[in-house]
């Protein structure tokens, strides 16, 4: 009887351990794709520049930052890049008519005092991006468990870190 219990015992503990090792490797999975680095050199606006290498950009050429938040309008690749230098993560949508995304988007991004931008973005190749220095996440449909999951992870990882 007590071997039987034993038994039972060791199987529920590593069935438990199991389950944690799973669930912890999952939480911690990075999310995304590596983007080389194209360096962070300061342009003006509207200045000529080597193509990006991903879309939207990861890093490269870049002029003033804008604020944090949430925008109604397209902002300039070359502006947002610089947030994410500074550990920022900028999230973008293709279809500025998909009220639905946009609302789910927003109200994501609100939970955000700092370093998260949302804005759409028609030249996006993909419904929803989201990116921060050297990463990028590409997604068909709003995620909200892999968007704070890449928030988690990247948030406050650029070469330029400025603490909020």
């Amino acid at each position: 009887m007590k071997r039987n219990l034993f038994i039972g015992l060791i199987v529920v503990i590593a069935a438990l351990v199991v389950f944690l090792i799973i669930k912890g490797v999952s939480e911690f999975e990075p999310l995304g794709e590596i983007v080389p680095i194209m360096g962070n050199n300061h342009i003006q606006v509207n200045a000529p520049h080597e193509p990006y290498n991903s879309n939207p950009p990861t890093s490269g050429p870049h002029a003033e930052d804008v604020d944090w938040g949430i925008y109604q309008e397209e902002i300039l690749d070359e502006n947002v890049i610089h947030n994410l230098e500074h550990g920022g993560v900028w999230i973008t949508y293709q279809d500025k008519n998909n009220q639905e995304l946009e609302t789910k988007l927003e109200e994501l991004v609100k939970q955000y005092k700092s370093k998260v931008i949302l804005s759409p973005r028609s030249a996006n190749d993909s419904p929803v991006a989201v990116v921060s220095w050297g990463r990028i996440m590409k997604l068909n449909d709003f995620d909200a468990e892999k968007i704070n999951r890449f928030i988690k992870q990247y948030k406050n990882k650029g070469p330029e870190f400025i603490p909020d």
